[in-house]
């Protein structure tokens, strides 16, 4: 790969900038595009983009850039993107700090600003090269999530038309809150790569395979339909919003549990009596318990020791079933009545087995 350092200055990089989620986003004059298919989604935050105007300001270096020369003469920003929008972004009067947005400042300080140099390493080479100085440039900051680097292997106007839907902040998901279902943000894809590995459980397929069958298409209707066929599942067999129900695997129990008839009311009822259960210890783990119902998921209180010792003297230092004698090391504790038929983690209600008794009471 050939590259040339430049000096280009933010009067040059912020003409005619546009950002939307139709046109995409644009500098230099139309001819940088600071958004290219590998890139993430704008995610510095408010002090780490008023970091990168105090540095402006002050005249200190914000470090080299790198674009892409194509073959038309325009360019792709390869790194640099969040200080470049950064920039923009104010200069455009998008964001102020300390109550000063562009606007306000003297004609000296604007001017300041836009003729301050960016170093910029302009590079030429293949896009696999490019895709590979990207990997390369982006080890030492931010390192781009799997969903990310799946974009930037398979881009094309499936995958633009999926990141209007999941990647954006005014996205379908986010306007028709189902963002308080899913974990992570919509701008480094975890919405996205959500929808696509439940939609993968289903088929059967792996998330790259399902890109590149897609990669062409115009829109990513099929992907949005099962989604939001998930989402509208989920709030009407569960009928109160939880915080627990925050980055649950929705569309696996979906894919496995959609063709039974939940009755709303009960589930409710059944949900309210576990959280109430002094014996749960994880009470995420109720939705999924409901489903399959593993106790497992609900993390049973386990007795102390204490109880646990109290129980081994009590019963003479032997298994309550074969009566033979272990350390306590090497017995466990038991529920006499299970839990799951109202049997409490208390000392009345313990049992200490050996490991062949225990494991054999289990599996009747």
């Amino acid at each position: 790969m050939k590259y040339e350092l430049k000096e280009i200055s933010v009067r040059e990089v912020v003409e005619g900038y546009i950002d939307s989620a139709e046109e995409g986003c644009f500098g230099y004059g139309g001819k940088l595009n600071i958004r290219p298919p590998y890139q993430r989604e704008f995610i510095y935050s408010g002090k780490r983009r008023e970091a990168v105007i105090q540095s402006v300001q002050k005249s200190l270096p914000l470090g080299a850039m790198y674009w892409i020369r194509k073959n038309d003469g325009t360019f792709e920003l390869l790194d640099g993107q969040q200080r470049t929008i950064s920039i923009c972004q104010y200069v455009n009067n998008e964001y102020s700090i300390d109550y000063f947005s562009f606007r306000n400042l003297t004609e000296g300080d604007k001017n300041q600003i836009l003729d301050y140099k960016l170093w910029v390493c302009v590079c030429e080479g293949t896009d696999k090269e490019t895709l590979e100085w990207f990997k390369v440039l982006n080890t030492p900051g931010t390192e781009l999530n799997a969903q990310e680097l799946r974009n930037a292997i398979l881009p094309g106007t499936w995958l633009n038309a999926a990141k209007k839907c999941f990647s954006k902040n005014n996205g379908e998901v986010i306007v028709k809150d189902y963002k308080k279902y899913l974990k992570g943000s919509a701008n480094r894809q975890d919405f996205l790569e959500a929808a696509l590995r439940w939609i993968c459980d289903k088929q059967g397929k792996k998330i790259e395979q399902y890109m590149a069958e897609h990669q062409h298409e115009t829109n990513c209707n099929e992907l949005w339909l099962y989604f939001s066929h998930v989402m509208e599942w989920v709030k009407v067999t569960f009928k109160v919003y939880r915080p627990s129900m925050k980055g649950q695997e929705w569309g696996i129990f979906y894919n496995k549990y959609e063709g039974i008839n939940y009755d709303a009311d009960e589930m409710e009822k059944r949900i309210q009596d576990l959280i109430d259960d002094e014996d749960i210890t994880n009470t995420r783990g109720i939705y999924e318990y409901l489903f399959d119902g593993k106790e497992q998921h609900l993390s049973i209180r386990q007795f102390s020791g204490k109880i646990r010792e109290a129980v081994y003297n009590r019963q003479g230092k032997t298994c309550a079933k074969c009566g033979r004698h272990f350390e306590l090391k090497d017995m466990q504790a038991d529920h006499i009545k299970p839990w799951s038929r109202g049997g409490r983690t208390v000392a009345e209600n313990c049992q200490i087995l050996c490991a062949d008794c225990n494991r054999t009471k289990s599996d009747v």
